[in-house]
């Protein structure tokens, strides 16, 4: 085996976790990656706090990744939350559980992670080639790859597909592999934003005044049937952003795919119940406005009082039941997505079915996928990035088990 070579292609999580478990065993591996330099959207996201992975119990973990839980799960049983973080040890950095169960590097940032990492994938043999532009292949079935000293092609014994899926496209992540795959014959789920922003058609008064206001002490529900989840956000000048709508963002996007809107409930004060409230609001509150007795009574202000006002008719400022009821559960409409461009990550992308337990595309047999550009997402908070470094391990595995059962 050591005479073969592997292509991966997509120099994120997922492709280098790929490179690195076949450089352990001693395979040559090319690393080619579209940009100048590798990791860009790994990094990115790690600047203001590389949030690698969360602490909570397996069980409860594996359930963030709904539908596709048995899928990743079996990814989990090769790379795990515990087993990133003995991972990072090894490479030298430290890790630690912050508030939220989050986990992060000592040093927060991404960067001494990567850099300790490319050390090591070159110390292995790995070598890697920027600015090329996967094409797809040449009649021959070479790799075909645009660079700036023009077209090149490879002959690799193996491929693996680390190419993301479309959203921050200008860090690489175009989706444009989705047309060289199903010209093969590879099922491809519609690409979709995940972890992304609504829009919510506020009025002119409301957008210009409270735009970049964060919505703090909330909780939120996407319709009957689903618990408050506690947490924040940020009101745009179009709708709303932030970690508790990404959190309901897959549901809320679906509803609004299948029915043209959705509508969103916001607890605006999640520490009190509706009784006490109500309560509250019945006071007399004689010659104040709303905003001064809600202020007083309940600690309602600013932001929160606006967005009062901004989701309930005047009639319910008339009839105290009706507010309550409003502040412990309004209704938001939603009108809109973020468009995918913009979005944290991407839903959607290479089916299920079109592949093997080792993640090799059926239709192509040497070629494996990994990482995001497959179909299935997840939350914000250590889940999505951990499951992109499984895939990979899972992929590169596949590729020893297909390159030795080759030389049998």
């Amino acid at each position: 085996m050591p005479s073969n070579i592997v292509a991966v292609i997509g120099a994120g999580p997922a492709g280098l976790m790929a490179a690195e478990e076949l450089a352990k065993a001693g395979v040559r591996v090319a690393v080619y990656d579209a940009m100048p330099s590798v990791g860009r959207k790994f990094l990115l996201a790690g600047r203001g706090g590389l949030n690698l992975t969360h602490s909570e119990p397996p069980e409860a973990f594996r359930s963030r990744f709904g539908d596709r839980r048995s899928q990743v799960s079996s990814w989990l049983d090769q790379l795990d939350a515990a087993g990133l973080r003995q991972w990072a040890q090894d490479l030298g950095v430290e890790t630690f559980v912050g508030s939220s169960g989050r986990v992060f590097p000592k040093e927060m940032k991404a960067a001494p992670l990567l850099r300790a990492w490319l050390r090591r994938l070159r110390a292995a043999g790995v070598q890697f080639h920027t600015r090329h532009v996967w094409r797809g292949w040449a009649d021959d079935g070479a790799l075909l790859f645009d660079t700036p000293q023009g077209r090149v092609n490879a002959r690799p014994d193996a491929v693996v597909l680390a190419l993301g899926g479309a959203s921050w496209p200008r860090l690489g992540s175009d989706g444009a592999w989705q047309g060289l795959l199903e010209a093969h014959g590879v099922g491809i789920a519609p690409l979709r934003p995940a972890n992304c922003g609504f829009l919510a058609g506020w009025s002119s008064y409301f957008s210009e005044r409270f735009a970049g206001q964060p919505l703090k002490a909330i909780a939120m529900a996407p319709q009957d049937g689903f618990d408050m989840r506690r947490g924040e956000c940020m009101v745009t000048a179009g709708g709303l952003e932030g970690g508790l709508i990404y959190a309901w963002s897959a549901r809320l996007r679906d509803t609004f795919l299948a029915e043209g809107s959705a509508t969103l409930y916001i607890d605006l004060l999640p520490d009190r119940n509706l009784a006490q409230v109500q309560a509250e609001a019945a006071r007399p509150r004689g010659a104040r406005s709303w905003s001064s007795h809600l202020s007083s009574r309940l600690g309602l202000r600013g932001v929160k009082t606006a967005l009062l006002h901004e989701c309930l008719p005047k009639a319910a400022f008339d009839d105290p039941q009706a507010l309550a009821a409003g502040i412990k559960r309004l209704p938001v409409r939603l009108d809109g997505l973020r468009p995918l461009a913009e979005a944290i990550s991407t839903a959607g992308g290479v089916r299920f079915d079109a592949l093997n337990q080792d993640l090799m595309l059926r239709p192509l047999p040497g070629v494996f996928c990994a990482g995001e550009m497959l179909d299935w997402e997840a939350p914000t908070g250590g889940y999505l990035l951990t499951a992109s470094f499984a895939s990979g391990r899972v992929a590169g595995r596949g590729v020893l088990r297909w390159l030795a059962g080759r030389a049998g």
